[in-house]
């Protein structure tokens, strides 16, 4: 039954019409609210009612659940040092810590690390209804589980950072306690080992491009090794330096040559000048007559005689210094002396002059023959030189190439085993990630009941408002005589209950 306002007039007056009729909009004050309202209860409390019942419903349909906490402590580490596979461009570049941080955090929220993760716990223990019939299930429907699961864990699993702080931590909710730190741990875990493979610089292109080296240089090496063998040659570099060596030594022997055969040469042109002054035959020597020396020397011998049985002054004494006096006189003037005996020969220095002259023959037609074998040697030495000249530029490309070729092999096989050993070292430790917490079971529990119980409260009151208000609006007439009267600007005088159709 509703209430309706009618207009003072004539029992025949014109019929009622319905305020749907009327061109007038009503018009309400604050009371009329109260009455539209009370008017629609019963479809308010309907409404309020269905939606409050499906939002309990909800609410206590949430799990609680438990979030594990943990954090790491990122620094800067060899990983992230740059080192060129070739050259020293940009060696030792770093980036800068934000950087580092935001690539760990990219890394530890990658899905292959929480696939990793079902994998070690398994499927079934971390979400039960995913685990189910998941041995029996199609490759495909395996591949849809773990999306799913990688998925639910993305949404469970909150990395918070701080901007300048090397610090990351993580939240990892579950309805299971223990089975949230497990799967924090172990996410932890194999973040680990994940970020080993991806920042540890692999040393298969080190290799792949070593072996591609050695290849090169041996394809290098057969043609430096088959230049040399077709052009009779066992070490170019040695062999031009010996060659250099060898010349500079013929040509200082045969400036020796030279000089020593101008030398023999004038030497043998004064001899034979001189042997033409010179005689063939001289005197070899000459006697001398030695009777009046002899005479002088008996006389003295008889006076020293007749001194030892006479006086000084005696006459034989003195007749005899006559005589020695006498003689010696002689002698001086050279009255008493012949000529003697004469020997005639060849002339020696003829012969010692004949005889340099033959040596220095020989010895001219030996420096001669010296001189132009040297020559000849010289001329053999200049011509393979010559030729070492015109092969040099093919040398020093092959040399080149394969000295090149050699230093990448030699530096690639270096940086290879400096890789290696970094790997070794990096993968038994962690350096700039340290576990500052490790994540424990966690005791109290974080449940969404309440606060949806308590939204679906309000939802439900403001629908069943909108509800009621949205039915009393589209109700015909009026809410209260008072609207009526506002409405049609006319007083009400009475009211009355209008009886539904069909009732008298």
């Amino acid at each position: 039954m509703s209430e309706s306002a009618w207009a003072p007039g004539s029992e025949t007056a014109a019929p009622f019409r319905r305020p749907a009729e009327l061109r007038t909009r009503p018009r309400y004050e604050p009371g009329d609210f109260v009455a539209l309202l009370w008017r629609e209860r019963f479809l308010m409390l309907g409404v309020f009612l269905v939606i409050l019942a499906l939002g309990l419903a909800f609410a206590f349909s949430l799990k609680t659940l438990y979030a594990a906490q943990s954090s790491l402590l990122v620094r800067l580490s060899q990983e992230y040092v740059y080192e060129p596979n070739a050259g020293d461009a940009a060696r030792g570049a770093v980036p800068e810590p934000d950087q580092v941080l935001s690539s760990e955090v990219e890394i530890l929220s990658s899905a292959q690390v929480k696939e990793r993760v079902l994998d070690r716990i398994g499927l079934a223990r971390v979400f039960p209804a995913l685990g189910r019939g998941y041995d029996e299930a199609t490759p495909d429907q395996r591949r849809e589980k773990i999306g799913k699961a990688v998925a639910a864990m993305e949404k469970s699993l909150k990395v918070v950072t701080a901007p300048g702080a090397p610090i990351v931590r993580l939240s990892y909710e579950h309805p299971d306690p223990q089975m949230a730190a497990l799967v924090l741990n172990t996410l932890l875990d194999e973040y680990l080992i994940y970020r080993r493979s991806i920042l540890l610089d692999p040393t298969a292109p080190l290799e792949a491009q070593r072996k591609a080296f050695e290849a090169r240089l041996a394809e290098a090496d057969e043609a430096y090794e088959s230049f040399l063998t077709s052009n009779n040659i066992g070490d170019f570099e040695s062999e031009k330096t010996s060659l250099a060596q060898l010349q500079a030594s013929l040509q200082q022997q045969k400036y020796a040559a030279d000089t020593q055969l101008q030398d023999r040469e004038g030497r043998l042109g004064a001899l034979a000048a001189q042997q033409t002054q010179l005689p063939a035959e001289i005197g070899l020597y000459r006697d001398i007559d030695h009777t009046a020396q002899d005479k002088l020397s008996q006389l003295k011998v008889q006076r020293e005689d007749l001194l030892a049985r006479y006086r000084p002054d005696s006459q034989p004494v003195h007749d005899l210094d006559v005589q020695i006096a006498e003689l010696q006189r002689a002698v001086g003037n050279g009255s008493v002396q012949g000529e003697g005996s004469r020997r005639v020969g060849v002339n020696p220095v003829l012969q010692t002059v004949q005889s340099d002259t033959i040596q220095l023959t020989a010895e001219v037609a030996a420096l001669k023959s010296s001189s132009d074998t040297l020559a000849g040697q010289i001329q053999q030495v200049t011509d393979r030189q010559l030729r070492l000249g015109q092969l040099e530029p093919r040398y020093d490309d092959l040399a080149r190439n394969r000295d090149v070729l050699t230093n990448n092999v030699r530096d690639f096989t270096v940086k290879e085993q400096e890789t290696q050993a970094a790997d070794a070292i990096a993968r038994q430790s962690n350096d700039n990630i340290a576990i500052v917490q490790r994540a424990v079971t966690p005791t109290q529990g974080k449940s969404l009941k309440r606060p949806v119980a308590i939204l679906s409260l309000l939802i439900a009151a403001f629908t069943a408002l909108c509800a009621g208000l949205a039915r009393g609006f589209a109700r015909p007439g009026f809410a209260t005589s008072a609207s009526a009267g506002r409405t049609l600007d006319l007083p009400v005088l009475a009211t009355a209950t209008l009886k539904p159709a069909g009732v008298r």
